[in-house]
């Protein structure tokens, strides 16, 4: 484990210090987060120390993400343990900027996520995804030419930043990672605090649901509407978890698949206690034909998200 990642509280000196690890030749690799880490966020920061020569992570709870009724204020904080986290997975920068930092003109400029922002988890969220890509651009702005590493978990969020990355011609690559996982199928979130003992043991009907779906598919069903029912009647069989959504989508524009004749997302959303969940994995039904018997077979691989 190394000594510890070196602190930087202001925009002007982390842009210094990585100017000049860029002018050494160092590659930059640079995990964004709202802190509270766990095994997830590390398992990003690991990623980005093989690829990399310097790792920068950002640990900033951003108040433009949050809505009206979800407690900004309430955001588990354990900065002294997300140091701890960073230093174990071998992090040599840590930007940990206040508000007024960020924003010093409270909500002068902003910047819109367009349509694909206002569905899924942007329905019951509004706005949500408007504060993601305000505050990615602000760090993609300070950090400068990197790889940055964001977790499949929030499938959603990545296509937007896939598409912020793009469209505003940052000169960064957004690099996807797998989904990290409890052992029982849970995936890993900083909102998983808020489970008690029987909450924690019913969330993990998301996992649960999306792996039934993916064997669905597997077997040869190709409805998105059957799929998804399927989805939905299984988080709904559970008492103590409340149904927000659960789709059968294109993973590039998130409309929902009536036929699945190509890669598809499953994603499902639910509130169990506090604690809003979601979860997703990916599908591919790829169809192929028997030479010998002129029969046609399909079979569908499975990835978590």
């Amino acid at each position: 484990m190394s000594a510890g990642p070196r602190v930087i509280e202001r925009i002007k000196e982390l842009r210094e210090v990585l100017d000049i690890a860029r002018a050494k030749g160092e590659r930059v690799g640079f995990v964004p987060t709202m802190g509270f880490l766990h095994e997830g966020h590390a398992s990003l920061m690991r990623r980005a120390r093989r690829d990399n020569d310097l790792v920068l992570v950002s640990i900033f709870v951003n108040p433009l993400q949050f809505g009206p009724k979800e407690d900004f204020a309430a955001y588990p904080r354990d900065l002294d343990r997300d140091l701890l986290v960073c230093a174990e997975a071998g992090v040599d920068l840590v930007f940990h900027p206040g508000v007024e930092e960020m924003y010093p003109e409270p909500s002068a400029v902003t910047v819109s996520a367009g349509p694909i922002g206002e569905i899924l988890e942007g329905r019951t969220r509004p706005g949500h995804f408007d504060g993601v890509a305000t505050v990615v651009s602000k760090l993609f702005n300070i950090a400068g030419p990197c790889s940055a590493y964001f977790g499949e978990k929030d499938a959603q969020q990545l296509v937007v930043i896939r598409r912020l990355a793009r469209s505003l011609d940052f000169p960064v690559e957004v690099v996807g990672c797998e989904t990290v996982r409890e052992p029982d199928g849970l995936a890993m979130s900083s909102r998983n605090i808020y489970l008690s003992g029987d909450e924690r043991t019913a969330a993990t009907v998301l996992s649960r649901a999306l792996e039934e779906a993916a064997a669905l598919i597997r077997d040869g069903e190709r409805s998105g509407p059957k799929v998804q029912e399927a989805m939905a009647a299984r988080i709904g069989a559970e008492p103590l978890a409340e149904l927000v959504y659960a789709v059968c989508v294109d993973p590039e524009t998130l409309v929902e698949a009536a036929e699945l004749d190509g890669p598809a997302l499953l994603a499902v959303a639910a509130r169990v206690g506090k604690a809003r969940l979601i979860d997703n994995m990916k599908a591919n039904p790829a169809s192929s034909r028997d030479a010998r018997t002129g029969t046609s077979t399909a079979e569908a691989s499975i990835t978590k998200g």
